[in-house]
């Protein structure tokens, strides 16, 4: 594994927040969000790729932090279930707490690393439906 004990990102901080975003915007729509104009040049920028997706192992917070932007991503186009979402969730937040505890205690390694591994199967598991058209 490389660089499992990453220094924790904006993008691992804010994971929470996006994912009770999206929950609640799944049950409750505030209209007004969309009357509001864009202030100044957007902060994204389009990076043209290669047209293939290319799935990182789970080496750090951050490949974490991704996977869980990738279920909130698929439950808004109702490729996958609020229950594998939530799955996914509990898990991602298990393995982050485990990354801040591995960096105390580093004889949790081998917990981190069997965590991250049941997760990157849930993960397979969920794309590999999601391609099918299951969720």
């Amino acid at each position: 594994m490389q660089q499992v004990c990453s220094e924790p990102s904006q993008v691992v901080k804010i994971h929470k927040v996006f994912f009770t975003r999206i929950f609640t915007g799944m049950k409750k729509r505030d209209e007004r969000q969309l009357e509001l104009p864009l202030a100044g040049k957007p902060k994204l920028t389009v990076i043209k790729g290669e047209g293939k997706r290319i799935h990182e192992p789970l080496q750090s917070r951050d490949a974490v932090a991704r996977v869980l932007i990738e279920a909130g991503a698929d439950l808004l186009l109702r490729r996958i279930s609020h229950e594998r979402a939530e799955e996914i969730e509990q898990r991602v937040d298990e393995i982050l707490n485990l990354f801040d505890k591995v960096d105390r205690r580093p004889a949790l390694m081998n917990t981190l690393k069997e965590k991250l591994d049941d997760l990157e199967q849930l993960i397979r598991e969920t794309r590999k439906l999601r391609s099918h058209g299951h969720g």
